[in-house]
């Protein structure tokens, strides 16, 4: 396989669409802790960016033509899951940075500590962590595929 340093190897990386990207990169820096790895465009006015938090990589970009966010459709279109060492740590301080926070922290049937929140166009987060081992089988799934 051939090794590009513009996009991670073996991962999803999915496109955010933001009204504002240099202020969505800007928020999810100092929110959500993500990390810039590189942006395009316009140095002063960035068409988007890779972002990293960890090893989960996202590239934010401008809206484009029709395309609308969350927050200007009023429904969400997606959530993203980021796992993340420190769920309560993170919890404080995205609470304390003021972004709306849609599910406080709880222990899911699946064995995750986690809570929502919703960023500045209205994406919703989940920031998780393993809690405990819970088989599939035993909150009602079955597994299809063993790993």
């Amino acid at each position: 396989m051939l090794y590009n340093s513009s996009v991670p190897t073996d991962s999803i990386l999915p496109h955010v669409i933001y009204r504002n990207p240099a202020e969505a990169i800007a928020w999810l820096t100092s929110v959500f802790g993500f990390v810039e790895h590189y942006r395009y465009g316009d140095p002063a006015s960035p068409s988007g960016a890779q972002m990293r938090a960890g090893q989960a990589w996202i590239m934010v970009r401008g809206a484009r033509d029709s395309e609308r966010t969350p927050a200007e459709l009023g429904y969400g279109t997606q959530s993203l899951t980021i796992f993340i060492d420190d769920v309560t740590k993170h919890y404080a301080h995205t609470q304390a940075a003021g972004a709306k926070i849609v599910e406080e922290p709880h222990v899911t049937e699946y064995g995750e500590f986690q809570y929502a929140v919703l960023d500045l166009d209205g994406h919703h987060w989940l920031f998780s962590c393993h809690a405990r081992d819970a088989a599939p089988e035993s909150w009602g799934a079955k597994v299809t595929n063993p790993l």
